[in-house]
């Protein structure tokens, strides 16, 4: 089985491409591939199929030649992925599979716009975060007020009066399962000065990553609300690096840098 393996922020993949649709990836062969010791290593899978073939996504054929299909490290399927959407993007510019420039990318979450030269940096049009109102996430005996944000994915982004590095994030926080009862990604930042934070996420099905793109909005969008605007550009510094979002008040954008790294085999079975 041959991979490749990008990072965006240093929130981490590895790819597979499957055009036509024949790999049976069953969540503990992704599981498998995740592990960081006994596998390769990442945050989460990036398979590389045509829509036309992906029957979740068929309907969206005629708009996207290729649909992510993304799978948290623990195997579990997810909606949306802001940094995988960038790092699949440059894989398929890289590739061949498509010309730089501005196309479309078929998610669980919906269609997905992006916008990348041969190189540099890449751009996602991330659709209009929805707000769903407040709720509150436990961390390590503490207790954070957030935003619920939908960016196709739950997210619950919890500004902080503590430096986030001081943060214990090696278990799951605590929230609502009644709010969200399939799980939640938890931002936490803090406002460190105009249009701009500084963040942490633990990710659903993946524990702390060191970026995430749909976060990156979440908190952008929570962060923007705490100041009363609902539009502007907003810098999000992330532990694998830094991240842009805009919001425009009909969508929002998520613009940072995407690489692939390595290629080779997979040897592993199942």
């Amino acid at each position: 089985m041959r991979f490749l393996k990008g990072h965006g922020t240093e929130n981490d993949f590895v790819i597979l491409p499957d055009p036509d649709g024949e790999l049976e990836l069953s969540a503990s062969l992704v599981a498998a591939i995740c592990d960081r010791r006994a596998g390769i290593g990442a945050d989460g899978v990036l398979r590389v199929v045509r829509t036309k073939v992906s029957p979740e996504v068929s309907d969206l054929a005629g708009e996207a030649e290729w649909f992510m299909d993304y799978r948290n490290s623990d195997g579990s399927v997810a909606e949306m992925c802001g940094n995988g959407t960038r790092v699949f993007a440059r894989h398929l510019v890289d590739a061949g599979l498509a010309q730089p420039g501005e196309f479309a990318i078929a998610t669980r979450g919906g269609l997905r716009r992006v916008s990348l030269d041969v190189s540099g940096d890449v751009t996602v049009d991330m659709g209009l975060p929805v707000v769903h109102g407040r709720s509150v996430a436990m961390v390590a005996g503490q207790e954070f007020e957030g935003l619920h944000v939908d960016m196709g994915n739950p997210h619950l982004a919890c500004a902080i009066g503590e430096p986030v590095v001081q943060l214990d994030l090696t278990h799951q926080p605590g929230f609502d399962p009644g709010v969200f009862p399939s799980g939640v990604n938890v931002e936490l930042f803090n406002a460190v000065g105009p249009a701009r934070a500084v963040m942490r996420v633990y990710e659903r099905g993946s524990a702390e990553t060191r970026a995430c793109g749909t976060g990156a909005v979440a908190t952008a969008v929570a962060a923007a609300a705490l100041s009363g605007e609902t539009t502007g550009s907003w810098t999000i510094e992330v532990v694998g690096g830094t991240l842009t979002v805009t919001l425009t008040g009909d969508t929002s954008y998520l613009a940072g840098p995407a690489v692939i790294v390595a290629a080779g085999e997979l040897m592993l079975a199942e």
